[in-house]
């Protein structure tokens, strides 16, 4: 899934107020965090992951990385150590996005 710029732009002021649901640890990325991610995805479309100072990547690399194992998410967007992902509610999405 591609997004515009308009679209991004959208999405990082509404994930602005969100608080992390996910962090990626000195682990780096497991199986376990991308099932975490999933679970977290059912009941919410946009999501920010928190990449802790002991993990082996970036924020830009882990959000890429998650965004790659999780089927219809893109990353948005990556600041410091937190990153936000997008994946569209097959069922109900409540975030509309501009066209």
């Amino acid at each position: 899934m591609e997004i515009t710029p308009r679209q991004r732009a959208h999405l990082k002021s509404l994930a602005h107020h969100l608080n992390p649901v996910v962090f990626v640890g000195k682990e780096g990325i497991t199986d376990q965090t991308v099932r975490s991610l999933e679970e977290a995805f059912n009941t919410r479309e946009l999501l920010k992951v928190r990449i802790l100072e002991a993990a082996p990547m970036k924020a830009r690399e882990g959000a890429q990385m998650l965004a790659e194992r999780i089927e219809g998410a893109v990353a948005v967007q990556a600041i410091g150590r937190i990153g936000v992902l997008y994946r569209r509610h097959p069922d109900k999405p409540e975030i509309r996005l501009p066209d």
